[in-house]
């Protein structure tokens, strides 16, 4: 059976991912139920790094402009890490990883795109940053580089110009 793909409806365009549910059963399903739900409906990126990578998934982010955007979480809380040694999946360009605060368990509805190979952010290399790919973008790749070269203000870099995701829809595999 293929796995799930989540179609984000955004202010400058359509991308669809595809969701390692086979792979990553923690991280992936957390994220589809709080797609399923609506959870992210409405919010907008809150990071964006030119030629490093977008980030989203806050609650705060609601209200673009929000100080406390990018401090927030699900409201079931935090997941557990997951860092399968038989799938080592890479932070490439146009994978979807799960943020964290740095401390073990500490992932929730925040994740971020790759818009270039941060492979030292993989769980498996040397370093204190463990980020586990759960996803990639199978199409509109261009909108994700539309959003990742928005202008951003400093310090934060929060877009200038919000970027929202309108809305999430989750298709079964």
């Amino acid at each position: 059976m293929a796995n799930p793909t989540a179609r984000f409806e955004t202010s400058l365009g359509e991308f669809t991912a595809e969701l390692y549910l086979d792979k990553m059963p923690i991280t992936a399903g957390n994220f589809l139920s709080l797609a399923r739900s609506g959870f992210y409906d409405g919010l907008h990126f809150h990071r964006v790094i030119d030629k490093f990578m977008i980030q989203f998934g806050c609650p705060h982010s609601r209200d673009p402009q929000s100080p406390r955007a990018g401090t927030g979480g699900p409201p079931h809380g935090t997941i557990q890490d997951e860092f399968p040694e038989q799938y080592r999946l890479s932070n490439e360009p146009m994978t979807l990883s799960m943020a964290n605060t740095g401390r073990p368990n500490s992932g929730g509805s925040q994740f971020f795109i790759n818009t270039k190979h941060n492979d030292y952010l993989d769980f498996f290399t040397p370093g204190t940053s463990r980020h586990p790919v759960f996803g990639r973008i199978i199409a509109g790749q261009d909108v994700v580089q539309r959003i990742g070269s928005t202008p951003t203000s400093r310090p934060g870099d929060r877009p200038i110009t919000p970027v929202q995701v309108r809305k999430i829809t989750v298709t079964e595999g």
